[in-house]
This record gives C-alpha cells, sequence and structure tokens, in this order.
C-alpha cells in the first residue's frame, strides 16, 4: 500500500512527552508532544518541533526554559487532557489532575509520577514559514529510580513510557516492550574508525 508522504507519522513510532513551561505571568502550562528526538546520543541537546501558535513555544521564548516529562502509560488518561487545546491563562497541571514537581536546574516544575524528567534550557530556534525546531540543552536528568536499573538504565517492562503511532482519524497510544536483545555499542563500532569526523 502507498501513502502520501505526509503520512510518515503513520508508520514511524513517535516518543510521548509531556512539555512543562511556566508563563512570564507565572502561569504553568503542560502540552502532550510526539515530535522530539535527542541529537545524537554523545551530546546532551534535544530538539521539538513545533508549530508557530503554540503556547509552550512562547513561554519557552519568554523565559529560555522547560521541562521534558516521559510519562508511563498509566498516565494516559493525563496525557488525553493535556493534548487539548486550552487558553494561555489556563493552568494545565490543574486541568489535568497533575501535581508539579520541583525542578533542580530551571523554574518550570516537572511532573510527579512521570518515569523520567528532562530540565533544558533554550539554546536555539530554527524558524520556518509553518513551523520552528526548538534545540535545548538536558541540563538535570533524572529518572524514577522505581524504573531504573542499577547501571541507570531505563527498565520498559516496569516504566512502561508512552508512544504514538497516528493514524487517518487520530493518534493510537502504545508503550514499548524488550525483545531480550541487545546490540553493544562495541559491537556497531568493530572495524570503523571512531573518529567523528569520519
Amino acid at each position: 500500500m502507498q501513502l502520501s508522504p505526509h503520512k510518515r507519522g503513520n508508520v514511524l513510532p513517535l516518543p510521548v512527552v509531556l512539555i512543562s513551561t511556566i508563563s512570564k505571568a507565572g502561569i504553568h502550562n503542560v502540552a502532550q508532544w510526539g515530535n522530539i528526538t535527542p541529537i545524537l546520543r554523545p551530546l546532551d541537546e534535544i530538539v521539538l518541533a513545533t508549530w508557530l501558535r503554540r503556547d509552550t513555544l512562547d513561554n519557552i521564548r519568554e523565559t529560555g526554559e522547560f521541562v521534558v516529562n516521559v510519562p508511563p502509560a498509566a498516565m494516559i488518561e493525563e496525557v488525553m487532557i493535556c493534548a487539548r487545546n486550552f487558553l494561555p491563562e489556563v493552568d494545565e497541571f490543574e486541568e489535568a489532575g497533575l501535581i508539579p514537581r520541583p525542578s533542580t536546574a530551571v523554574a518550570p516544575p516537572g511532573i510527579e509520577g512521570a518515569v523520567a524528567w528532562m530540565e533544558c534550557r533554550l539554546v536555539e530556534e530554527i524558524t520556518r514559514e509553518k513551523y520552528a525546531l526548538v534545540i535545548g540543552t538536558v541540563v538535570h536528568l533524572e529518572v524514577d529510580d522505581r524504573h531504573a536499573t542499577a547501571g541507570g538504565d531505563v527498565d520498559f517492562d516496569a516504566a512502561r513510557p508512552l508512544c504514538m503511532v497516528c493514524g487517518n482519524d487520530g493518534i493510537r497510544f502504545a508503550y514499548p516492550t524488550d525483545t531480550g536483545r541487545c546490540a553493544l555499542y562495541s559491537e556497531m563500532l568493530a572495524g570503523k574508525s571512531t573518529s567523528m569526523n569520519e
């Protein structure tokens, strides 16, 4: 079956996160997000794509800070509420019944009950005609001890972090499972130069 190129989200699973920000007026904002990815593994930057008219983007522009919260599958109802389009003066923590979690390095709070929290500061905004790319540096990263292994990995079976796949009528939510297979980084680099310039 051939699909239109803009339906790439129908075949590409995306992570689901909740981005928390604070407006200049002190209003808490939480938005469900799927267009987000780390920028290369050895770096500490993350990029999110956004429409130009988003309260989240306005808040990031005004304050330069945001928190990426990784919700578990058990938080699906709260995620659904945060996906709605609320007015800027509405506190979405209150609307979704979320409990703020004090952050360590930034002003916006994280969300209690999340699998992990990435506290970020704005580095650069790349603006196009219809969208913007927001690049942030992760200044503090923390995983809930209930979902972390001794080595700092995430136990996916315990955490069940949300992901999504777009459909013709809406978004379907799921969560990853461990296949039991692991590709070691050393195996990926076997016989190849490790230079970052090649």
